[in-house]
């Protein structure tokens, strides 16, 4: 975490949150591993942006609490709890700066609470496609709040599926995890004119797997 006039050491930045996140997966997980998944996720964060930029580290580093929320909820589910986990699914590509944060921001939108979508990237940018998030914005879907950040074990292992766009080789294989391959354009650089129809065959796309996941579609 970032050390604003050093009255917060990073130290008690990351108990504040290890606190917070005990609070609701404790009885899954125990302090020591949340305590870890806390600094890790900062780690993989912060590690993948210029730390003289320190408008980029602190956003970084806020994002820290929902990246091991995001985790430990994989990780609880693999552990049975909730006894009648919600269905999930990843979202991945390259960057985590476009497709992927697209996907899941359909995702949330049509599933609300009945599923829960993770996003992440083989090689994470720094911030999202403007014109992905733009594009969002004009359906009604805000993904501003999303950033970049890498797949992890727990999430790749606690989701019922593995959607990829994009990432080849460099996306990871879990044996007996199921797989789905969307291949669809990058809209990295590309003008808002041509995200449109890469925005709306996403959600197309999206529907379709939520119906054949039997989640009902708002």
């Amino acid at each position: 975490m970032m050390v604003a006039g050093g009255d917060t050491t990073e130290s008690e930045e990351f108990d504040g949150v290890t606190e917070r996140l005990a609070a609701d997966f404790a009885d899954a997980v125990d302090i020591e591993t949340i305590a870890e998944l806390v600094r890790t996720s900062h780690d993989l964060l912060a590690g993948r942006v210029d730390p003289a930029d320190s408008t980029t580290l602190e956003q970084a580093s806020d994002n820290t609490e929902q990246f091991a929320r995001d985790r430990l909820l994989a990780l609880a589910k693999r552990q049975g709890k909730p006894a009648e986990p919600w269905p999930s699914v990843l979202f991945l590509c390259v960057r985590n700066a476009g497709r992927s944060q697209m996907a899941a921001g359909w995702f949330r939108h049509f599933a609300r609470d009945r599923a829960v979508a993770w996003s992440g990237g083989s090689d994470p940018g720094s911030g999202l496609d403007p014109n992905a998030v733009a594009a969002m914005a004009e359906v009604g879907i805000d993904i501003s709040n999303g950033f970049p950040k890498p797949w992890t074990d727990e999430i790749v292992r606690g989701s019922d599926l593995v959607v990829t766009m994009g990432c080849g080789d460099s996306c990871p294989v879990v044996p007996g995890q199921r797989y789905e391959d969307w291949a669809l354009p990058d809209p990295a650089g590309r003008p808002i004119e041509e995200v449109r129809p890469i925005r709306d065959e996403i959600g197309r796309r999206v529907r379709d797997l939520l119906d054949r996941m039997g989640v009902q579609a708002t």
